[in-house]
C-alpha cells in the first residue's frame, strides 16, 4: 500500500488501515528473524531522510515490514509463532530503528500488547489476538492522555449489556494511525473502586477517531497522534486486565523498556553508520591537526572511538538485559523480575546517553556541511532527543543506584 492509497485529509483526520494484502511469511526462529530484519534495513535505509525530511508516511514499508512476519515473532511456539528470545526481539528492533528511527518504533506497542496479552490475558484471548498478529494484523496504543498534570487516567469504560462502551481521548499513541487494532487504557469502575483494563479495539469501530496530530521534530513519522472514543461499542473478550498485571512480578515493564533501549540504540548505530562515510567523504581536517584528511585527525579518531566504544557497550548492556527479561519470563517472581528491571534501567541509560552522543558527534565531526539539509544527518539526533524523553533516564540511575546502596528494588509499573 502507498500513501496515495491512504493519504490524509485536509482535516488530518485519517482513514483505517488496509487489511493486510497477504498472509505474512511465518518466521521460525531466531536466527531467520535478524536475518530478515536485516534485508529490511537496507531496503528501508535508503528512504529514511526523505521520509523525515517530507513527512512521508510509510506505508509502503509498513506492508513490507508486516508481511516479513517480524511483527509475530514473540507469539509463542503453543500459538503458532517462533516466540523468539528478548535478546533477539531487542536486536531486531534495534536493527530496523539504525535504518530508520520511525519504523523500528511504529511496532514497540504491538509487541508490548502481545506481551500484556500473555501475561495477563485468557487463552481464548492470546489464542485469538496471536491469530490476529500472525495474520499481518498491527496493533497500535492509546495509553497516555495530556492536558492534565497527573496521571490520573480518563477515558472510561462503562457495562453495555454484555460489553462495554469507551468514551475519552488520547495522545502520543504510536502507532495506532497504521493499527488494525488499538489497546486502550481504559478505567471502569467495580466493586465501588476504579480498576484500569486494556481494551482492544479495532480501528474501525463506530466512533473512534484518529487524527495525524503528532508534530514533534523527531521520530516524525511515527503517527503518534490523537485517538478519540466516541460512545465505542468493544465485547467483553476483548478486555484485558492491566494494573493487576503490576501487583504482582510480571515482565509487563522491563520487556516495554527494553524494547524503548533497543530503538535509541538503534538510532546510535544509524549516527554512527552515517558519520563514517562523512568524515571519509566529506569532512576537513582541523588545521592544528597537521593533516590532509579528516580522518587522519587524531582527535577527531580519538572522539570517534569513544562513540564506538560507548555503543558497544551499551550494546552489551542490552544483550543482558534480554537475557535477564527472558529468566524473568520463565520464572516470574519478586528477585527475578527486579534483576530484569535493574538489567533493563542500566540498559535504558546507556542507549539515552550513548544515542545522542552519537548524533551530536556526527556534527561536531563532520563540521558546518553536515547540518545542510539536503543532507537529513539532523534526524539522527532530533530522533534520538525524542524518543529519549519517553521518561527520565535520571530515574534509571536512581533505580540501580537504589538498589546497590538501600536494597531497594525497583517499582513495578510500566516505565521500570
Amino acid at each position: 500500500m502507498s500513501l496515495l492509497f491512504n493519504p490524509p485529509p485536509a482535516d488530518g483526520r485519517a482513514q483505517p488501515a488496509p487489511a493486510p494484502a497477504v498472509v505474512p511469511h511465518l518466521v521460525r526462529g531466531d536466527a531467520e528473524a535478524i536475518a530478515i530484519a536485516r534485508r529490511l534495513a537496507a531496503h528501508f535505509a535508503p528512504g529514511a531522510a526523505r521520509r523525515d525530511r517530507e513527512r512521508r508516511l510509510p506505508w509502503d514499508e509498513l506492508e513490507t515490514f508486516s508481511a516479513s512476519g517480524l511483527w509475530g515473532i514473540t507469539v509463542p511456539p503453543e500459538y503458532g509463532g517462533a516466540g523468539v528470545s528478548n535478546t533477539t526481539l531487542a536486536e531486531v528492533i534495534a536493527i530496523i530503528a539504525a535504518a530508520d528511527g520511525s519504523l523500528g518504533q511504529i511496532p514497540q506497542n504491538h509487541f508490548y500488547a502481545l506481551e500484556v496479552l500473555r501475561v495477563g490475558g485468557t487463552p481464548a484471548q492470546r489464542a485469538f489476538f496471536y491469530a490476529r498478529a500472525l495474520a499481518g494484523e498491527r496493533f497500535g496504543n492509546a495509553l497516555a492522555e495530556i492536558g492534565h498534570k497527573d496521571f490520573r487516567r480518563r477515558t472510561r469504560l462503562t457495562p453495555d449489556g454484555d460489553g462495554f462502551r469507551i468514551d475519552g481521548k488520547k495522545f502520543y499513541c504510536t502507532g495506532a494511525l497504521y493499527a488494525h487494532w488499538i489497546p486502550t487504557l481504559v478505567v471502569a469502575e467495580e466493586a465501588g473502586r476504579e480498576v484500569t483494563r486494556l481494551a482492544f479495539v479495532p480501528r474501525t469501530a463506530d466512533g473512534v477517531g484518529i487524527t495525524d496530530d503528532w508534530d514533534g521534530f523527531g521520530q516524525r513519522v511515527t503517527g503518534s497522534g490523537s485517538v478519540t472514543f466516541e460512545n465505542v461499542r468493544v465485547e467483553a473478550d476483548w478486555v484485558v486486565p492491566f494494573l493487576a498485571s503490576f501487583e504482582r512480578p510480571t515482565t509487563i515493564g522491563p520487556f516495554a523498556q527494553l524494547l524503548h533501549a533497543a530503538i535509541d540504540l538503534g538510532i546510535g548505530r544509524g549516527a554512527l553508520a552515517a558519520t563514517l562515510p562523512f568524515l571519509r567523504d566529506h569532512a576537513r581536517p582541523w588545521i592544528d591537526a597537521g593533516v590532509a584528511r579528516a580522518a587522519d585527525d587524531p582527535l577527531t579518531l580519538h572522539q570517534l572511538g569513544e562513540v564506538q566504544v560507548r555503543l558497544r557497550a551499551a550494546e552489551a548492556l542490552v544483550r543482558r538485559a534480554g537475557r535477564a527479561t527472558d529468566a524473568a519470563q520463565r520464572a516470574p517472581g519478586e528477585q527475578t523480575v527486579a534483576q530484569a528491571s535493574l538489567a533493563v534501567a542500566a540498559a535504558r541509560a546507556l542507549t539515552t546517553t550513548t544515542s545522542l552522543l552519537a548524533g551530536t558527534r556526527l556534527f561536531e565531526l563532520g563540521g558546518t556541511s553536515a547540518t545542510l539539509d539536503n543532507q537529513g544527518l539532523d534526524r539522527f539526533w532530533r530522533n534520538a532527543r525524542t524518543h529519549t524523553l519517553h521518561d527520565p533516564v535520571r530515574w534509571k540511575y536512581h533505580a540501580v543506584g537504589n538498589f546497590h546502596l538501600n536494597d531497594k528494588l525497583p517499582p513495578r509499573h510500566g516505565a521500570l
